[in-house]
């Protein structure tokens, strides 16, 4: 398969109201990272709104194929009606099995963009936004049986200090985890108001990002993102085929620096920073973008939500 670098379709954004699911982020910027080969098969490992797949689908030509992944049932409503399209309605860690239950082998590129949705950030009843008042939920795939009252409920102090701490960075994890333990026998935490009322004592500086952090730590607990990301990444070294690309966008640090730690050695093991001591690597992927790729100032304007966004683009070796 010949690439021409050379000739792009045109990129079109959608200005159809209906688009608000999800905007997506770092478009124009996410496309040319994949480096899209007209026949190609590529995989939208989170469809969500469709609004990256759309522009996929734009520059893939009849031969071309996407397969899109999404656990979130809701992402379907926005599939199109486009036979070249083949949706898997599962969580992206299992990439690898599902593609070779539909005789794919290989694909030429991998896109993930990662964290929640608008839609799903807008929905009251998911239990992901602190503006609501609904259920402790935060699944992203309803079929799955724990949510983040669940975990409230059922965390040891310890547990619930090493979560707060390592995936919110609360400044008083210990504090709030050992407040929790002791409130959550006498009052329910069942409800997203009912939790921050019990909580409001322990509330260190702003109580807008001090619970954002708590909520982003019991999401990423309750649906295990950092353990499917690293999932995602070890299986898309074994499908992206020499020459395909890999591009990522993460929301948070703990994301970023395993992307970035896995593009430059192929793996998440630490190395011992030791002058003495001689690494080996597998070279498995090539670095397309030395530094993550951010929003600019218009598409900061457009989308508040792509302040945090960092773009991430490899190609495999």
């Amino acid at each position: 398969m010949t690439k021409n670098k050379n000739v792009r379709t045109p990129i079109h954004l959608s200005t159809d109201p209906n688009d608000s699911y999800h905007i997506p982020v770092l478009l124009h910027e996410t496309i040319a990272g994949l480096n899209i080969e007209p026949g190609g098969t590529y995989v939208d490992a989170t469809f969500g709104g469709g609004g990256h797949s759309k522009v996929i689908l734009q520059q893939l030509g009849a031969g071309g194929r996407l397969v899109a992944f999404d656990q979130d049932a809701d992402a379907a409503q926005n599939l199109p009606d486009d036979p070249r399209v083949l949706f898997i309605p599962q969580n992206f860690r299992h990439l690898k099995r599902f593609l070779r239950l539909h005789d794919i082998n290989e694909v030429d590129g991998v896109l993930a963009d990662l964290g929640v949705s608008s839609h799903q950030f807008d929905e009251a009843d998911r239990g992901f936004s602190i503006r609501y008042n609904a259920d402790m939920d935060m699944r992203m795939d309803r079929r799955q049986p724990v949510t983040a009252f669940d975990i409230l409920q059922t965390y040891t102090e310890q547990q619930l200090h090493k979560l707060f701490e390592k995936y919110g960075e609360v400044t008083n994890a210990r504090t709030l985890a050992r407040t929790i333990v002791e409130v959550r026998g006498q009052v329910s935490l069942k409800m997203i108001d009912a939790f921050k009322n019990a909580l409001r004592a322990v509330v260190k500086g702003n109580p807008n990002k001090y619970f954002a952090q708590v909520f982003q730590a019991l999401r990423i607990e309750v649906n295990q993102e950092l353990e499917a990301l690293k999932d995602l990444l070890v299986q898309a070294k074994e499908v992206v085929k020499p020459g395909g690309r890999i591009a990522i966008i993460t929301f948070h640090s703990l994301e970023d620096r395993l992307v970035k730690q896995f593009f430059r050695d192929g793996s998440f093991e630490e190395k011992e920073d030791n002058p003495f001591v001689q690494h080996s690597t597998e070279k498995v992927f090539r670095l397309i973008t030395r530094k993550p790729v951010t929003a600019g100032e218009e598409e900061l304007k457009r989308n508040t939500r792509s302040r945090s966004a960092k773009l991430r683009v490899a190609e495999r070796a």
